[in-house]
């Protein structure tokens, strides 16, 4: 698989009061500031698979609704809790979306140069986009064939290790701290994934582009566990208050690999191209944030012709408050005798 990269970049900028590091240092962090913040936004986990199917088809595209979530958070030193909920509606019209189900658990945090990030995603509620163009029974007002027990799951952790010394994820994400100067390192990410997609006990394909010569064609589920270290390059810089943070990066993962079909179950072991890109953008001020946040995570399995690619990303606005640590009164003490 060849795959070139291309990082476009321009401008950040904080505040440079309150700074609680030394001024020799490209950013600055609030340590003893309490962070209260709240975010909104949507995450999403489109996926397709590729194959020859019968019809001349060769890709089939899988959508769920989106649904709107909204997160409230405190930080505080080395204290950090966000909850999360959804909020009513969808996104998509339901008419040709349905309902889609969504559990995202998230959890990180960062030692010196090494950040560390564990994910669990749970997304059920799929349609299989434009399928009127096999299916007689729809139409271009009514395209989509509604799955509603099409599943998709990925459990991961990433280690990112960044060879400056002075490049802090705490100050890239902008909730407690924030970049006073270009800062630009290479980094290597560590990662280890279990992911699929499912909609057993019937087939992940509709009936028309089953390919009965196959056995992958009817399997029910795709699933794989996978090992592997992404080389990349991350870059921030600041212009006046506003500040962008890119992320990206291309490597490889071994990958054990598995379809099960029926009563069943095969298993192959591989390679995997890996994709790591990552956008944050905002206004900071020592008093408040405002920052745009984007995260895409790429997962793929191939099985000879067959394909399957998948994106999980989370696109959010978030907003937030530093309060200044309130200073102890000095009081004066009289004696009387």
């Amino acid at each position: 698989m060849k795959a070139y990269f291309f990082l476009v970049l321009f401008t950040i900028c904080c505040s440079q009061s309150n700074a609680q590091e030394s001024d020799t240092l490209p950013y600055v962090l609030f340590k003893d500031r309490l962070v209260i913040y709240s975010d909104i936004g949507f995450n999403g986990a489109p996926f397709s698979l590729y194959d020859n199917f019968p019809g001349g088809f060769s890709k089939v595209q899988y959508k769920h609704n989106l649904k709107p979530t909204m997160g409230l958070g405190v930080l505080y030193k080395w204290f950090s809790l966000r909850v999360g909920f959804g909020l009513p509606g969808h996104l998509r019209p339901l008419s040709r979306f349905g309902k889609s189900s969504y559990t995202d658990i998230g959890l990180n945090f960062n030692i010196k140069n090494v950040f560390t990030d564990i994910d669990v995603r749970n997304y059920g509620g799929f349609v299989i986009k434009d399928a009127y163009q096999w299916n007689d029974t729809l139409n271009e007002i009514s395209p989509n064939d509604f799955r509603p027990n099409t599943r998709a799951f990925s459990s991961s952790i990433n280690v990112w290790y960044f060879k400056s010394k002075t490049f802090r994820m705490p100050a890239v994400l902008g909730k407690v701290g924030c970049y006073e100067n270009k800062e630009t390192t290479w980094y290597f990410k560590g990662t280890l994934n279990f992911f699929g997609i499912g909609n057993e006990p019937d087939a992940l394909l509709p009936d028309a582009l089953i390919d009965t010569s196959k056995t992958i064609s009817s399997s029910g589920a795709i699933s794989a566990l996978d090992l592997g270290v992404i080389p990349g390059y991350a870059y921030v810089n600041r212009f006046d208050r506003w500040q962008i943070s890119v992320f990206g990066g291309l490597g490889g993962v071994i990958q054990s690999k598995f379809f099960r079909s029926d009563t069943l179950t095969r298993g192959f072991l591989g390679l995997a191209p890996r994709l790591d890109f990552r956008f944050i953008a905002g206004y900071t001020e020592s008093k408040y944030f405002v920052w745009f946040v984007s995260d895409f995570d790429f997962k793929s399995i191939r099985f000879k012709e067959n394909r399957y690619n998948q994106t999980y990303y989370s696109v959010k606005l978030v907003a937030g408050i530093r309060f200044n640590k309130r200073k102890k009164k000095k009081e004066d003490y009289v004696v009387k005798i």
